[in-house]
């Protein structure tokens, strides 16, 4: 494993190597940990790594990495960089023929999006963007109650990220308290929030649900007084299909912390789900009491049970979703070493065309927004 970003003070880095490593199947080898060449010498010292497997630029990295023999040679480098250095790095390391596990946005924009997709289907290696939600048990034992037919036809999808953290800078007059690049366009691209935690809404209803937008009509909103970009955002959505949702997703809910939770409801019953409660799934269906299903038990799903490490009563929580989509790209990238892969879609982590999706999310999202009409049909670029 490599890595580009992630050096001293990221915490998503840590974040990475953690779940990577957490099953024991990947060593962390090399790396470009800043693009401070001092940063990411001391951040290489940090983790032990042989300091000529330790790069002061992304261009040196690639050059040395690639000519190295294939026992020694990197198997893929995680990506995990600000989002003004997705796509730039990403293409390198395509261009490098490196497989890559990116962060999420896949691109600063629609039109570096677009680019990507054809860059990683052309280049025949495997993509993977870090929707880590997806990688939590429960959420999949909720994505098999919609698939085996538990919920009924879905009627309705209410999916909610609020957060509390940016509040301070409502109340504050003056200087924004929040200084932080997520608020820079220049650096996060067109949207802040929906682009940061929204797209993580999005994606978790269409994980379970496997519906697809078809069109939205979104409010997004900057409270912080000096800010250019949105850390709030609601929308009405309808999908393919018929059903019908609210999202809504916000860094100004005061007092709450990281709670995406989703809501699915159909003919014969409904789901609950709350990430700061990750361990339970709710089940109510009508003239029976509700049910809580639990993380561990022999009465989940095989995808729920094969994503669990620990018994029952033990919780997993963030870390081991990371976990469970570098488990399932380790096992594509032997499968491709052996010679034995087909798809992307015969595994279950986020791919290119997740990026594609959550990109077209924000861009729709911020055209309905400005819009005096409001509702925006949704559509992939082609």
């Amino acid at each position: 494993m490599g890595m580009i970003g992630g050096g001293r003070g990221a915490f998503i880095g840590a974040v990475h190597r953690m779940a990577a490593n957490l099953d024991g199947q990947v060593e962390l080898v090399a790396g470009c940990f800043s693009a401070d060449p001092e940063k990411s010498r001391l951040s290489g010292e940090d983790l032990y790594l042989d300091p000529q497997r330790v790069y002061g630029s992304v261009e040196a990295m690639i050059e040395n990495e690639s000519k190295l023999p294939a026992d020694q040679r990197l198997d893929f480098v995680s990506v995990v960089t600000r989002n003004d250095f997705h796509y730039a790095n990403t293409k390198a390391l395509l261009d490098g023929g490196f497989h890559v596990v990116c962060e999420k946005p896949l691109a600063h924009n629609m039109e570096q999006a677009v680019d990507m997709v054809q860059r990683v289907r052309q280049s025949g290696k495997i993509f993977a963007l870090t929707h880590n939600y997806t990688g939590y048990p429960m959420v999949k034992e909720a994505r098999d109650w919609v698939r085996s037919g538990k919920l009924g036809r879905i009627l309705k999808i209410v999916t909610e990220y609020p957060q509390g953290y940016a509040v301070g800078s409502v109340t504050e007059s003056g200087e924004a308290k929040i200084n932080s690049w997520r608020a820079d366009p220049k650096v996060a691209g067109a949207s802040n929030c929906m682009g940061d935690i929204g797209t993580h809404a999005e994606n978790l209803a269409r994980y379970i649900t496997g519906l697809e937008i078809e069109s939205l009509c979104a409010d997004v909103n900057t409270f912080a007084p000096g800010a250019v970009i949105d850390d709030d955002g609601s929308m009405l959505v309808r999908y393919k299909g018929g059903a019908r949702g609210v999202l809504f997703a916000s860094q100004i809910s005061s007092g709450d912390e990281n709670n995406l939770n989703i809501r699915v409801w159909g003919t014969k019953g409904s789901l609950q789900w709350f990430q700061e409660h990750p361990n339970e799934l709710i089940f109510k269906a009508a003239d029976q009491p509700h049910e809580i299903h639990r993380r561990g038990n022999s009465y989940v799903c095989e995808a729920a049970n094969a994503a669990t490490r620990t018994p029952f009563g033990h919780p997993e929580a963030y870390i081991e979703a990371f976990a469970n989509i570098y488990r399932e790209v380790f096992r594509a990238i032997r499968d491709d070493i052996d010679g034995t892969f087909k798809s992307v879609d015969d595994y279950d982590f986020p791919n290119v065309i997740d990026g594609l999706e959550g990109m077209t999310f924000v861009d729709t999202v911020l055209r309905s927004s400005a819009s005096k009409s409001k509702w925006v049909d949704f559509k992939l670029p082609n």
